[in-house]
């Protein structure tokens, strides 16, 4: 699937762009545009900093979690197809020690001299 890094690239140009906004237009107050033209926000730098930076570790949330998910789904997988194997393994080992044909661990084969 190729959403999440086209959702990635988007979150990227918004900050950017909020990122041009605010450089351009104030030095000490910073005064951020609402979407879809409904009005301004203005706040202090530090806060402005701040927001962006929450933003910039949200995006990077995004950057992280697919191979994070990735990872946790094939650690499970693993785990499952390798209890399914030891349970395979076993039952096939409980069926050659019940089998009546084969020589149990006391019994030993002797051979005979010709």
């Amino acid at each position: 699937m190729r959403v999440m890094p086209f959702v990635q690239v988007l979150c990227l140009l918004a900050l950017l762009a909020y990122l041009l906004l605010v450089g351009l237009e104030n030095p000490g107050m910073v005064r951020l545009p609402l979407p879809l033209g409904r009005g301004e926000m203005l706040l202090s730098t530090g806060w402005a900093v701040s927001l962006f930076a929450l933003l910039g570790g949200g995006y990077m949330l995004l950057l992280l979690l697919p191979p994070v998910v990735r990872g946790s789904l094939r650690q499970r997988k693993e785990g499952r197809e390798r209890r399914l194997l030891e349970r395979r393994l076993t039952e096939t080992l409980g069926a050659r020690v019940a089998l009546p044909g084969s020589p149990g661990p006391e019994t030993t084969v002797a051979r005979g001299e010709e």
